[in-house]
């Protein structure tokens, strides 16, 4: 499987949004100069990952972007599906396979076909918490600021 720079940079700036989540929008300014990506090419990811429903935009000053749903509720395979990025480890242009590069499907197609389907089932199972959380604990990103954990906690009224 051929997973493209569109496929990991949208995946490092949704964990990037994920990881800095302080309840507040995020500015794709400051997601490009943590993660080194482009300011231009994070605009094109983002307009892609909003249509597909997994972040939305506010405007305005103080404005960015923020998760439309919990990072645990977010797979991996999602965000790479929202970006157009194909998840097969075939050359075919079609799930029949009678795009390949030969007239006829190759003796390993089934292989390929497969093992795209095991890759595709392990995006489908690791969700942005769970990086969130590694993450974390590997201290590549800060601990949650206490307005982060309190936006995702039930009010409770002594």
């Amino acid at each position: 499987m051929k997973l493209t720079t569109r496929g990991r940079y949208a995946v490092t700036a949704m964990l990037d949004l994920s990881c800095y989540d302080t309840g507040k929008p995020i500015a794709l300014a400051d997601i490009s100069s943590r993660q080194a990506i482009s300011l231009s090419y994070l605009e094109q990811l983002f307009a892609k990952l909003r249509r597909s429903g997994l972040v939305r935009s506010v405007r305005g000053p103080g404005g960015g972007y923020m998760l439309n749903e919990r990072p645990k509720e977010i797979s991996i395979a999602d965000i790479i599906r929202a970006v157009d990025e194909p998840i097969k480890a075939t050359s075919c242009d079609d799930e029949e396979g009678s795009g390949c590069k030969q007239s006829t499907r190759c003796i390993t197609h089934h292989l390929w076909a497969d093992m795209g389907d095991h890759i595709f089932n392990y995006l489908e199972s690791v969700n942005l918490g769970r990086l969130v959380e590694e993450s974390r604990a590997n201290g590549t990103v800060p601990e949650s600021s206490p307005s982060a954990d309190k936006k995702h906690r039930k009010k409770v009224r002594p």
